[in-house]
């Protein structure tokens, strides 16, 4: 019984210490790759215009929620993406329109997805993202990349770092890389681990910042949650098929931008409308490259 106290209090430090943003930033790692660029969010208002652009609208997958840029601030060191309950008229309304955002009369959740398209592109490296994700039903956070290589999806490339979302009724943390298939199909190489994987080790793991990391060479792509690998693509056999936009271009050897987003509803499951406002809270993005 005389360490029981002690250990208690190791074990709330330590809890405490991962629920909180990280303060320091790393230039150097010991594998020799340095810092190229990093988004610390230490300014509180809008996220830095030199390296974020938004998507806006109904974008894809039928998701419920409107994006738009004034769902995203940063605040305390962090960037804020925010989904809530928001309605007023769909500016993209159209009656008798065959497109599913256009039927849509009324807006009635709005969330923000932030790009680095056109001003943060990267061709291999080491990506961190330090965040805490919603993990209430119906939210869906993401962070992924796509190719700024010109071609249209699945064909341009994607990598999902991290998106969150339930399969089979359970919740999820997926880790995937996608390319184009034949006849303009889709190729996946895609991993999905229960969530019950972290909660269970941790009851307290939603409240809590964790790390999500990609190391990107040119023959693999490694995906890792607070250092734990979660999927391992091999690249040298990614190229698109035949049939398809790009056929024979391999998009993982093209730079890539990155996407945060918070969607809601669609794949992310019917939404538990008593948990918003949700919250997706980014404490820094790194980009490392080997010199």
């Amino acid at each position: 019984m005389k360490n029981f106290r002690p250990k208690l209090l190791a074990v709330a430090l330590a809890a405490l210490t991962s629920a909180l943003p990280a303060t320091s930033q790393t230039t150097a790692t010991d594998d020799g790759y340095r810092l190229v660029w990093s988004d610390e969010f230490d300014t509180d208002g809008l996220p830095n215009p030199e390296n974020w652009n938004y998507e806006e609208g109904f974008v894809r997958n039928r998701e419920w929620q409107w994006y738009q840029p004034q769902n995203a601030f940063c605040r305390d060191g962090l960037l804020i993406i925010t989904a809530r309950r928001e309605q007023k008229p769909n500016p993209t309304y159209k009656p008798n329109s065959k497109q599913w955002g256009e039927q849509r009369e009324n807006i009635e959740c709005t969330s923000a997805c932030l790009i680095t398209e056109g001003k943060r592109e990267y061709l291999y490296g080491r990506f961190e993202v330090r965040a805490r994700i919603p993990a209430a039903r119906g939210s869906w956070p993401a962070i992924w990349f796509k190719g700024s290589n010109g071609l249209p999806w699945p064909s341009r490339g994607e990598i999902d770092l991290m998106e969150f979302y339930p399969r089979g009724g359970h919740a999820q943390i997926h880790a995937n890389a996608c390319w184009g298939g034949e006849n303009n199909g889709s190729k996946w190489d895609s991993q999905a681990i229960p969530f019950t994987h972290w909660t269970e080790k941790d009851s307290l793991w939603a409240t809590q910042f964790h790390t999500w990391r990609m190391d990107w060479e040119k023959d693999y792509i490694r995906l890792y949650l607070d250092d734990e690998l979660l999927n391992e693509i091999d690249i040298t056999t990614t190229e698109n098929g035949k049939g398809s936009a790009g056929e024979g271009v391999n998009p993982f050897h093209t730079p890539m931008f990155l996407l945060l987003n918070l969607a809601m509803g669609s794949s992310g499951g019917k939404v538990d409308e008593a948990a918003m406002p949700m919250h997706f809270e980014v404490d820094y993005v790194r980009v490392y490259q080997k010199q």
